[in-house]
C-alpha cells in the first residue's frame, strides 16, 4: 500500500496548512490512521491519530490547534493545521495499520518560519 501525502510548504507563524495522505484502497474499515512528524535531531513523534469509531488523540503541542479527519469517499486522512508555530516545522508523515501492518507515507515539510 502506497501512501502520498501531500500538503507541506513555508508557512508564517499563525497560518494554516492541510495536510492530506491518499491511499489506492478504501480506508473505511482502517481502524488505526496517524500523523506523525520528525523535526531535525529529534525522534519521530505521534502528532495526531483516529481509531476506531473515529475517536481522536492528540499530542499536547497540537491540541487545540490541529485537527485530524478522513473522507473515507477519497480515501484520504488530512491533518488541519492552524495557528502554526515555528516549533511545529518538521518532516510530516501519514502512517496506517492495516492487519497489524505499518504503512507509511513518504513525508511533506512544514516549515514556520516569518
Amino acid at each position: 500500500v502506497q501512501l502520498q501525502a501531500s500538503g507541506g510548504g513555508l508557512v508564517q507563524p499563525g497560518g494554516s496548512l492541510r495536510l492530506s495522505c491518499v491511499t489506492p484502497r478504501s480506508i473505511f474499515s482502517i481502524n488505526f490512521m496517524a500523523w506523525y512528524r520528525q523535526a531535525p535531531g529529534k525522534q519521530r513523534e505521534l502528532v495526531a491519530a483516529l481509531t476506531s469509531g473515529d475517536r481522536t488523540t492528540y499530542a499536547d503541542p497540537v491540541k487545540g490547534r490541529f485537527t485530524i479527519s478522513r473522507d473515507n469517499a477519497k480515501n484520504t486522512l488530512y491533518l488541519q493545521m492552524n495557528s502554526l508555530k515555528p516549533e511545529d516545522t518538521a518532516v510530516y508523515y501519514c502512517k496506517l495499520l492495516i492487519d497489524g501492518v505499518e504503512y507509511w507515507g513518504q513525508g511533506t515539510q512544514v516549515t514556520v518560519s516569518s
